[in-house]
């Protein structure tokens, strides 16, 4: 004799019907908005063709480059002349001791969508790549030549990460956070390349930014801020604040 099914049973296969239902609709939410989230914290675009070289000519304002007849296009488009990067820059007349020699969009079209960039920094001895950030890129360094003391430092609390780094060692700066370079030899140079996960990363010299902007912050602002008279404020917002351009 089959036994009756009780109202009960009825209820709970309702429940696991419609909560397997819910969670399917859950994940499929979670999911949708991971991916709308990756899209938002993007920078630098993926490609949508094989490549897109940069029309330096073109009108048509767009967020980076419009692209270049596909047919005009040629292989030199994908070329750059190792002596633009490959050989060492002078530093001596650079106040901070430093030389940054790019290789982006802007010197080399058929960067344009790629998402990445070059750049040599040159150091004379005791030179300095001051703290600096970039707002689009994280950065991949390979010494080239001499022994360096760099790091970054984090968003708050600031917590320092520093290396003594020699030819050959690679080290990596998040994208944007503040991060610096000195070459520790009194006497030789030394050099780098950088890796930038952008056609176009950016700088923001921190120094540059706070007592050289045009036009200048308020001195109230900057006593307040760093707690010092605004007399020495005066003073080093009327120096002459050199960029590192890359």
């Amino acid at each position: 004799m089959a036994k009756a099914s009780h109202p009960n049973d009825k209820h709970r296969s309702w429940l696991l019907e419609n909560t397997m239902a819910s969670s399917s609709s859950l994940f499929l939410l979670a999911a949708l908005l991971a991916l709308a989230s990756w899209q938002a914290v993007a920078y630098d675009p993926s490609p949508l063709q094989d490549f897109c070289v940069a029309d330096m000519k073109s009108p048509v304002l767009v967020n980076g480059f419009a692209c270049k007849d596909p047919m005009a296009v040629t292989s030199d488009d994908f070329f750059n002349d190792a002596r633009i990067i490959g050989q060492p820059r002078n530093t001596m007349g650079s106040k901070v001791g430093s030389n940054v020699t790019n290789i982006n969009v802007m010197n080399f079209p058929g960067l344009n969508t790629l998402g990445i960039s070059l750049a040599r920094i040159d150091y004379a001895p005791l030179g300095v790549n001051p703290p600096h950030i970039h707002p689009r890129a994280t950065e991949l360094l390979t010494v080239l030549e001499g022994t360096l003391y760099l790091g970054f430092v984090t968003s708050n609390p600031n917590r320092l990460f520093s290396k003594v780094v020699k030819k050959g060692d690679v080290f990596v700066f998040p994208k944007a956070m503040i991060h610096f370079q000195m070459n520790l030899a009194h006497d030789k140079p030394a050099a780098a390349l950088s890796s930038l996960s952008s056609q176009n990363p950016g700088v923001i010299t921190i120094a540059n930014a706070v007592f050289g902007s045009k036009p200048p912050i308020s001195d109230d602002v900057l006593a307040k801020a760093f707690q010092v008279e605004k007399k020495l404020i005066d003073w080093l917002q009327s120096q002459f604040w050199e960029n590192n351009h890359y």
